[in-house]
């Protein structure tokens, strides 16, 4: 047993691929609360996407080196725009996610097909490849999660206040517009710090599923990020676990990151049947 569930640790990439996947996992616990109680699935979403020129354009320019820095400057980017098309009410928030998404992700496809010999290498990043993480882009997820859990810690409340009354927060006197942004703002860090390890399609995974599962287990929000966080983490194991024991015991290869989406797409199918089953326990 230990050979398929310690044993792959002890080859480096793997060891890199399961702190990422942690890191990930307890980041992803954390923000997708907000995300669940805001509904910003579909800005999540279009954030993975919007992200894609940044990710393009960082490469062409300085290499793998790049990604990361032009992935965050489209994002922030994103965040921003986004903030100020909805802050006016002119432009309903579907209507603008609809352009950003658009518009963004479509510079990203133009500029791939002026660069032929690059979009092999592009590619990874749409579907992720979390076994080549570097100990850099460790560092640079570390650091993303540092600055996002510090943020919250600070305005935690000030966030769950806005969500759920944001009138309400704007006559007690918050600037509901900047806590608005900050929210974009550190989706889009998420976003960042997961592309290369599963992707601009894969990542809205990691920002929806966790708090989702654990809303079906508890009401209580200190629950849900907690629980949030364990799935993530668990999600992130188990994905490893089954990509490396399909490949090297039954010859059958699978995407890592997507295999990891799957298993945090089990957990929540488990924690659905586990809340039907208490409902028709408790009736």
């Amino acid at each position: 047993m230990s050979a398929l569930l310690v044993d792959p640790f002890s080859l480096p990439f793997m060891a890199r691929a399961l702190i990422e996947l942690c890191i990930l996992g307890v980041l992803g616990g954390v923000v997708s609360a907000f995300v669940l109680l805001r509904k910003l699935a579909f800005a999540a979403d279009t954030l993975t996407h919007t992200v894609f020129p940044g990710v393009v354009i960082g490469f062409v320019v300085a290499g793998e080196g790049g990604i990361f820095v032009g992935a965050l400057i489209a994002g922030v980017l994103t965040a921003v725009a986004l903030t100020v098309l909805t802050a006016a009410r002119r432009v309903s928030s579907d209507a603008a996610l609809a352009v950003l998404l658009t518009a963004m992700f479509s510079i990203g496809v133009v500029v791939v097909s002026r660069q032929t010999e690059y979009t092999s290498d592009l590619t990874t990043f749409l579907f992720g490849h979390v076994l080549t993480v570097s100990a850099r882009q460790l560092v640079e997820t570390a650091v993303v999660a540092a600055i996002v859990v510090l943020v919250l810690a600070i305005i935690g409340k000030e966030l769950v206040f806005r969500s759920f009354d944001a009138e309400g927060a704007r006559a007690a006197g918050y600037p509901v517009g900047v806590l608005d942004l900050i929210l974009n703002v550190i989706v889009a860090l998420v976003v960042v710090a997961a592309v290369q390890a599963v992707g601009t399609i894969l990542v809205i995974a990691l920002l929806v599923v966790p708090a989702a599962t654990a809303r079906l287990i508890s009401d209580r929000l200190s629950l849900v990020v907690a629980i949030g966080c364990v799935v993530g983490v668990a999600g992130g194991y188990a994905g490893l676990v089954t990509s490396y024991g399909a490949s090297v015991f039954g010859g059958v290869r699978l995407s890592s990151g997507a295999t990891v989406v799957l298993a945090l797409v089990v957990a929540y199918v488990l924690a659905l049947a586990y809340a039907g089953v208490r409902r028709v326990v408790t009736r």
